[in-house]
């Protein structure tokens, strides 16, 4: 019996390394695929960031082409979870007023700017700029099903407020590329395409004008009369 205990902690035990080396392995060449580009970039490089060895990067994703697509494809679902985690703030919690429904707006467009800002998030846009000339499936492999998520949950979460009074009756989807679209245009324009700093007062300023626009097109007519009855 223990002799049996022994094999499968020794198995877990071996599971669990082969999984945080092929992650160790994927985090590395996406480092230094961000820093060098796909043709720059080498398989022996990728396994010295790594800490292994490179015949080991080749047992556990294969060529350099492989590589790329596994760490691409891994550093996109990452970012995506956590643009989809911040979608998922958008709710209200029992009556809403114009007040609770704005700033629960800026909160999430706060959320979705700053992974947007993450320097991960700007080179993984940067290399699928870069190299989707060169491998045309990549956007739809790394950024398709994930953007999809996020705007289902989006969409999601705007059908839910426009079913309690928030916004007025609309098409969720279209309501969720909307405010998706207020906020990552201008970001992508005051960043440079993620070449320049943005300071924290400008993402304010970008939060508070994106959600504004967005309820001028989106708020309900009740809590429109409540917001202009309140600032006379």
């Amino acid at each position: 019996m223990g002799g049996t205990t022994t094999s499968a902690g020794a198995t877990r035990a071996t599971s669990r390394g082969r999984i945080d080396k092929r992650q160790a392995i994927l985090d590395a060449a996406f480092t230094v695929f961000a820093d060098r580009g796909y043709a720059r970039a080498g398989v022996e490089e990728i396994a010295e960031v790594a800490g292994v060895a490179k015949h080991t990067v080749y047992n556990h994703l294969g060529d350099k082409e492989n590589v790329f697509h596994a760490a691409m494809e891994a550093t996109g679902n990452a970012v995506m979870a956590e643009n989809v985690a911040a979608a998922e703030h958008l709710a209200m919690d029992g009556a809403a007023d114009p007040d609770a429904v704005r700033s629960r707006l800026e909160d999430v467009a706060n959320r979705l700017l700053v992974q947007c800002c993450d320097p991960r998030s700007w080179a993984l846009r940067r290399l699928l700029n870069a190299e989707s000339a060169s491998f045309p499936d990549l956007l739809e492999s790394v950024w398709g099903h994930g953007a999809d998520r996020l705007r289902q949950t989006l969409a999601d979460r705007m059908a839910r407020l426009s079913l309690a009074g928030v916004l007025r009756t609309c098409d969720p989807v279209e309501a969720a590329e909307q405010f998706l679209a207020l906020l990552t245009g201008p970001m992508e324009a005051r960043s440079q395409f993620g070449t320049r700093p943005v300071p924290e007062a400008e993402l304010r300023g970008v939060v508070n004008a994106a959600v504004s626009t967005f309820l001028r097109a989106f708020q309900s007519d009740h809590l429109s009369a409540t917001a202009s009855a309140a600032a006379s």
